[in-house]
């Protein structure tokens, strides 16, 4: 059991996949958190990036989802937390609630929400994204790419 999450059993509301990678050795590895009493407000805390999606990062159910997915791998960011809302209808709820947006997936940087597939997609385009990353000490891979092609 991965060491952010440490619940009581009889905490346990739900099951909710979170996917951890090993950057190291470059293995993604997923590990079953439980989603208790937790306010998503904690939830989104746990780890610099969060992304509430339908689906996992390596199994997306729908195509929003995935471009995320892609947007975050094509910055390099692969140490991140997400939660597959399809797995607990209050879990869905309770972001969508919490960050006061109707839609999923929900990404979250430094526990503040960003937006949606259309957010993130639109930062990517501007190279906002970039800076924001650079603000949480994460480097995009597109700054390699930029210094490569040049």
């Amino acid at each position: 059991m991965n060491n952010i999450f440490r619940l009581t059993s009889g905490s346990v509301r739900a099951v909710t996949s979170l996917h951890r990678s090993n950057r190291r050795s470059g293995e993604l590895v997923y590990v079953w958190a439980r989603w208790c009493s937790r306010s998503v407000a904690e939830l989104v805390k746990q780890q610099k990036v969060v992304v509430f999606l339908k689906g996992s990062p390596l199994q997306p159910m729908c195509g929003f989802s995935n471009a995320v997915v892609q947007i975050l791998r094509l910055h390099g960011v692969d140490d991140y937390a997400a939660y597959d809302v399809l797995e607990d209808q209050d879990l869905r709820q309770g972001v969508k609630t919490f960050s006061n947006w109707p839609t999923i997936p929900q990404v979250f940087f430094n526990g503040e929400f960003v937006g949606g597939c259309d957010i993130l997609l639109q930062m990517h385009q501007s190279g906002d994204l970039v800076e924001e990353l650079q603000k949480l000490g994460i480097r995009s891979a597109l700054l390699d790419t930029e210094k490569e092609s040049k």
